[in-house]
């Protein structure tokens, strides 16, 4: 048996022993083994922000971003990832682990408000936590079982994934992530389905829809959320349309947001095109909460439309750029004005270029414009009336990936 020089050291001096460095040597190896398949990466989202205009206490409400990000220097996450993935065997086992630390950590929700309160606010959460499995049935069915994204939306959660910095407001309203399981399978090619079951529509991890979990809903134990997508992609004979993706999911459950069931339909594609390096999109989702009179003026339910277009002008710059609307009429958004619902225009341009290795640096400018009075703006005092209907934004992201 070999040791290195700082473990003889310690046997010198009478801190291990040599039979005890064996056996933990040994153990190293047992574990080095069982790992070896394991990769480790992720990533260090950075950002500066400019918002012109005085106040920022009412800021477009869109998912991980508010005014504790305007008109400075953001750390806004760093996630950490381990992964095994599936290999090419029938009954095939992996694992997957993203961890995010920082001050979007906060906004990801997944921690339990009631009993672990200590550890809310810490800039910490698990955004995904699941093993992987399959089964030799047909072509094979892939398992999620643990902690996973919503199999909804357009854009992802983690930011480097998406065409543009800001989020949209159609991934705003869209389930975050669920504790459950999920079932995978691909026909061929061409055509792939997801269902799965989990505890709640989210994001709380470990969530329930019963009285007797701490924050849960006033369902039966046996209540849970259900949840499927449909994905059809292009055959290649279809010529400057091969390669584009089709997409339809639904999520129903239960809402600890409103203490009430919830539904949340989804429908998207992205499309090549006979522009070399030009892409576009859509996506429209629709929110229905259950059980809930907003009054007169409003119904219980939200939608939100975008389109989306990415243009690769160089081998290190691209374009990218979206318009959306927004018409929640379920009070989602805490800074709608009662009565009235709360719509919303936004346009988003983004330049990306890549001018370090590993490094995502993007340029983005966005402006959001209310059609339900003014939305936006403040002075400094907590709890001030809106006193805008136009919102301006322009931020520099820099990514590293590892």
């Amino acid at each position: 048996m070999k040791f290195n020089q700082w473990t003889l050291g310690l046997a010198a001096v009478g801190v291990v022993s040599l039979a005890s460095a064996v056996k933990a040597d040994e153990t190293a190896n047992t574990v080095l083994t069982a790992l070896s398949t394991t990769t480790l990466s992720g990533y260090v989202d950075t950002s500066i922000q400019w918002n012109p205009g005085t106040g920022n206490l009412n800021n477009p409400p869109y998912s991980f971003g508010g005014p504790q990000k305007a008109d400075g220097f953001n750390l806004n996450v760093v996630q950490l990832s381990l992964d095994k993935p599936l290999d090419e065997s029938e009954w095939a086992s992996g694992y997957h682990v993203d961890l995010w630390f920082g001050p979007d950590a906060n906004a990801l929700f997944t921690q339990n408000g009631g009993s672990t309160t200590a550890f809310v606010g810490r800039d910490f959460a698990i955004r995904q936590a699941y093993v992987a499995l399959r089964t030799p049935l047909g072509n094979g069915i892939e398992w999620k079982i643990g902690v996973f994204d919503t199999i909804i939306g357009y854009e992802s959660v983690a930011s480097p994934a998406n065409p543009n910095y800001t989020r949209s407001y159609g991934q705003t309203i869209e389930p975050q992530t669920h504790t459950g399981v999920l079932a995978s399978y691909r026909f061929n090619d061409n055509i792939s389905i997801a269902a799965g079951i989990a505890n709640t529509i989210g994001p709380t991890i470990n969530g329930r829809a019963h009285p007797d979990f701490n924050g849960g809903g006033n369902k039966a134990e046996s209540y849970k959320t259900y949840m499927g997508s449909l994905a059809v992609t292009a055959p290649d004979s279809w010529g400057c349309l091969a390669g584009s993706t089709m997409y339809a999911g639904v999520v129903n459950g239960f809402s600890s947001s409103y203490g009430e069931n919830q539904t949340s339909w989804y429908a998207g594609t992205t499309l090549a095109t006979p522009v070399t390096g030009l892409r576009a999109g859509f996506s429209f989702d629709y929110l229905d909460i259950h059980n809930i009179n907003f009054g007169p003026d409003e119904t219980s339910s939200a939608w939100a439309a975008a389109i989306y277009a990415s243009y690769q002008a160089t081998e290190k710059l691209s374009l990218h750029g979206r318009a959306e609307y927004l018409d929640d009429q379920a009070d989602f958004f805490a800074n709608g004005i009662s009565g009235t619902g709360f719509k919303v225009w936004a346009f988003t341009a983004t330049a990306q270029y890549d001018l370090w290795k590993n490094v995502l640096s993007r340029l983005e400018v966005r402006w959001d414009h209310s059609d339900s009075g003014k939305l936006f703006g403040s002075n400094s005092s907590f709890g001030s009336a809106p006193t805008r209907k136009n919102a301006l934004l322009v931020a520099l992201n820099v990514i590293y990936k590892f």
